[in-house]
């Protein structure tokens, strides 16, 4: 019967509160792109309320700016710019050596042919 000498310990968080992300003063707005821009991810889509650390409500009004900005076209849909689906281009020595595989290709089928 041995038990610990405190039963209710403390979470090992740390006690340091972050600050909300929209300060009072701030205007929810299609206009406010700095604000928006924030609650936004690399590829265009609206980050969640969990992630925003948000309250519903201005969960709702930032979702319903971000999608007035994006039909007013101040706000692309999608965000083209981001490096996941941009190609990587072909260096000089992986070019020739295209090149010549393409050759030999051609000259066996023209060899077929004769």
């Amino acid at each position: 019967m041995n038990k610990s000498k405190r039963p209710f310990l403390q979470s090992k968080r740390s006690v340091r509160r972050r600050l909300p992300p929209i300060q009072p003063g701030d205007r929810i707005d299609y206009r406010n792109m700095s604000l928006i821009s924030r609650f936004i991810s690399q590829q265009g889509k609206i980050l969640s309320r969990r992630v925003n650390r948000l309250t519903l409500r201005q969960q709702r009004l930032i979702t319903s700016a971000i999608k007035q900005a994006r039909i007013l076209s101040s706000l692309p849909f999608i965000n083209t710019k981001g490096t996941q689906f941009a190609k990587n281009k072909p260096t000089a020595k992986v070019r020739k050596k295209y090149k010549k595989i393409r050759k030999k290709d051609k000259s066996t089928v023209r060899d077929e042919k004769k």
